[in-house]
């Protein structure tokens, strides 16, 4: 008799692909000191692999860049960003090469960057779920039901929590980087250093910030969309969110028999959209492996040991979040079981920290919420709502990014700006999206709120791919427990 084989599950299977792939990226790393660049010659373009130089200057039509021997990356992005590149000055120990008629200039890719597309299709079809199924399971939720005090009552209940949870982050971020003071633990050539490898991509995250700005009521009227089916193509997730709750509340206002086939339809819909988050979650394990390999090889950690504080805070602020804060909301406010909302939402943590985006893990939150017995009516709005306004692991790093910066440059902040910082963090965490590497172009202006200087973002850029990574867990973790809280809180209202 043959003995069956234990079966792996599906979360297992992730956070082995996860290490795997951590390992991977390590053994095949992207070069940080190599470069291919393509020239234009008469005989045709020509190909050259620049290594071991002392500095690389950039000279477009206005300006000329210098670039350090390790600063590979940082070429690579320059050259792509501003298009057309005159010339390439290279500087070698004994000797000069200039290069013109540049065509393009790359990093040399390695097998542990090349399987990162993988990953992106992984993060597509996981998008590709979300609006329809957001769609499909607030509309047949909302129309059935049948009472919309109740709608009225979960929304109110949903925001002041997100809100009270992101408040309590940014001010643990706050209150640890003003008590460990990281920004005092940094040297001054390790300051220089980190300006000069990244000051041109923070220069990039400044400008895209000069187009962002914080006006609540202009949020507030953005929420209707003029086009419904324009903000459902464009995934813009609180006016998808108001059209899926007006047409169903309206289902809820007209004939019975009519409303019930749109329902029906709905209905069908988001349990389909469920089923293919199964499917696709097979792929989960290959694309969790390629994106952590394609991270690991691009990210490196040599840049960790002058930012060890820096990251030492965020993160032990983030665990308190996830660890203590939403545990004392399930238990407290929503006597819900702390172990076992813990064992379930592994699959959702461990996906949300390999895509780094709140939107993508959507899909896998809808199917945990439905596993923990939570009603669509509820999950359905809570859960889209939390990846929109609900960014407390991103507000928590804000905050002590701001502090890190200011203490880098010697700033001492008044108590008033401090609490700045808690305010605009708060507000920038609700006009995040939930995409990656956004909340540093946020960061800029909570910098730019209390006169620290934008360009200090050059310090943190180096680790913001990791730490994005553990604020997301961090941010989904939020979305899942105030879902849970007010699903059993509703639980308990005795019908009127």
């Amino acid at each position: 008799m043959m003995l069956k084989r234990p079966k792996i599950l599906l979360h297992t299977q992730i956070m082995i692909a996860m290490v795997l792939g951590i390992v991977f990226g390590v053994i095949f790393p992207i070069s940080s000191t190599k470069i291919e660049v393509t020239v234009e010659k008469a005989t045709g373009n020509e190909t050259v692999i620049i290594n071991d130089w002392q500095e690389i200057t950039a000279f477009t039509a206005s300006e000329k860049v210098a670039f350090a021997s390790d600063e590979a990356s940082s070429i690579s992005s320059y050259c792509k960003k501003h298009g057309e590149i005159k010339s390439l000055e290279v500087q070698y120990p004994n000797s000069k090469v200039i290069y013109e008629n540049i065509i393009a200039v790359d990093r040399i890719e390695s097998i542990g960057s090349k399987i990162k597309p993988i990953g992106d299709l992984f993060i597509r079809l996981l998008c590709f779920l979300a609006v329809p199924l957001v769609l499909a399971t607030l509309i047949s939720g909302v129309a059935s039901l049948g009472d919309i005090r109740k709608l009225g009552r979960i929304g109110l209940r949903t925001i002041l929590i997100y809100i009270s949870t992101t408040t309590v982050a940014i001010t643990i971020g706050v209150v640890l980087a003003l008590s460990i003071e990281p920004g005092n633990k940094i040297s001054v050539s390790e300051k220089e250093d980190l300006v000069a490898q990244y000051q041109v991509a923070a220069m990039d995250k400044a400008k895209m910030s000069e187009n962002i700005d914080i006006d609540i009521i202009d949020f507030l009227i953005n929420i209707v969309p003029k086009n419904p089916m324009a903000a459902i193509a464009n995934g813009k997730m609180l006016q998808l969110i108001f059209f899926a709750l007006m047409l169903g509340i309206t289902l809820t206002l007209i004939d019975p028999e009519k409303a019930k086939i749109m329902v029906s339809f709905f209905d069908a819909l988001s349990e389909s959209m469920i089923k293919m988050v199964g499917i696709f979650m097979k792929l989960a394990p290959a694309g969790v492996f390629a994106l952590m390999s394609a991270t690991v090889a691009s990210f490196g950690f040599d840049i960790i040991v002058p930012l060890f504080w820096y990251m030492l805070v965020v993160i032990l602020g983030l665990s308190i979040q996830t660890v203590f804060v939403y545990p004392l909301i399930l238990k407290i406010i929503g006597r819900s079981s702390i172990r076992n909302f813990f064992k379930e939402i592994r699959e959702a943590q461990v996906v949300g920290f390999s895509t780094s985006s709140s939107a993508a893990t959507l899909p896998i939150s809808m199917k945990f919420a439905k596993k923990m017995g939570v009603n669509k009516d509820i999950s359905s709005f809570t859960l889209p709502l939390g990846a929109t306004i609900n960014m407390d692991g991103t507000a928590l790093y804000q905050g002590v990014a701001a502090i890190f910066i200011a203490q880098v440059y010697g700033i001492d902040l008044s108590l008033i700006q401090q609490l700045s910082i808690i305010f605009t963090a708060v507000l920038a965490s609700i006009g995040t999206a939930p995409v990656p590497g956004l909340g540093i172009i946020m960061l800029v202006m909570i910098l730019q709120s209390v006169g620290i200087p934008a360009e200090g973002i050059a310090l943190i850029l180096g680790v913001d791919r990791i730490l994005d990574m553990l604020r997301t867990v961090t941010n989904v973790t939020g979305d899942n427990a105030v879902t849970i809280t007010i699903s059993n809180l509703e639980k308990r209202i005795k019908p009127s």
